[in-house]
């Protein structure tokens, strides 16, 4: 339990671009919130690894994990799970992307941060990394 009494769970995610400039993300089956790819890591697996390895798996992008730019590491609210919260540690991935949905990914979405968000974005991309992403430099 977190101190917040809340179930805690740990998760690497990655910005990912398209060519337009959009940031992906990706709704898993079962749920309706729409989010970074990434996931939990595996026993012995840094943060950057397990984020190099969902962001594979969910939608078939390679990145190594030492490729990977750290973003930041924040603590949310789960966007799928009740009364839990993340620690989520954040990177970039370099470059201009495609992408397809595979393994428990129903749906990507490419998001437009200058037009207005949807409504269904999970609290860690609303609270946390979109204001950043939008802040001018």
């Amino acid at each position: 339990m977190s101190e917040t009494g809340t179930d805690l769970i740990i998760v690497s995610a990655v910005c990912v671009y398209n060519q337009e400039g959009h940031l992906l993300t990706v709704r898993k089956r079962g749920t309706d919130k729409f989010m970074h790819p990434g996931g939990k890591p595996e026993a012995g697996e840094t943060p950057a690894e397990a984020a190099s390895r969902e962001l594979f798996e969910e939608v078939g992008i390679e990145v190594t994990p030492g490729l990977l730019e750290p973003f930041g590491v924040w603590l949310a609210v789960a966007a799928n799970e009740a009364a839990t919260t993340i620690e989520a540690t954040v990177f970039t991935a370099p470059g201009i992307w495609e992408a397809h949905p595979s393994a428990e990914i129903a749906e990507i979405r490419w998001l437009d941060l200058h037009a207005p968000l949807p409504t269904d974005l999970a609290p860690l991309l609303t609270d946390h990394v979109i204001p950043l992403l939008t802040t001018p430099k």
